[in-house]
């Protein structure tokens, strides 16, 4: 279990997020409240909700918990792996999720640790591309820092 690494990409991650809160796009999408889902091999939980507004938090929450999970079930980014669905590169069946449970949205993508620990992603609340993003700029800082 990658604990001190774990802590450091959510420390990482909630020095960026004002950072994207105060772009008009993002803002316009998550109306102040974000929310990151990180989900071990092992499928140990970990989390975090941004933001005060408590109902929006469980929304996003549960958004970003979709998108960790499919990508935990799957090993695939979100969007990527519905667009492989879609084009009949891969059968869903393979992997249980229905069609219906697909999430679509980007957010959702497999990182590894400098350590070789990979975990789950799922940040829901900024556009995708941003969601995303702000993961992969948070693991190059804590994969760079140390404790």
């Amino acid at each position: 279990m990658a604990q001190i690494e774990i802590d450091k990409l959510l420390a990482e991650i909630e020095e960026l997020v004002p950072f994207y809160m105060a772009i008009p796009e993002d803002y316009a999408k998550s109306k102040g409240v974000a929310a990151v889902c990180i989900i071990c091999e092992d499928g140990q939980i970990f989390g975090k909700i941004f933001g005060t507004e408590k109902l929006k938090g469980k929304v996003s929450f549960g958004i970003a918990w979709t998108k960790a999970s499919q990508v935990w079930i799957t090993g695939f980014k979100t969007n990527e792996y519905e667009k492989m669905v879609f084009s009949d590169q891969i059968d869903y069946h393979d992997f249980g999720i229905s069609m219906p449970d697909l999430i679509g949205y980007e957010g959702g993508q497999p990182i590894t640790f400098r350590d070789g620990t990979k975990v789950s992603v799922g940040f829901s609340g900024f556009r995708g591309t941003s969601d995303l993003e702000i993961v992969l700029k948070a693991l190059e800082k804590a994969n760079k820092s140390e404790i």
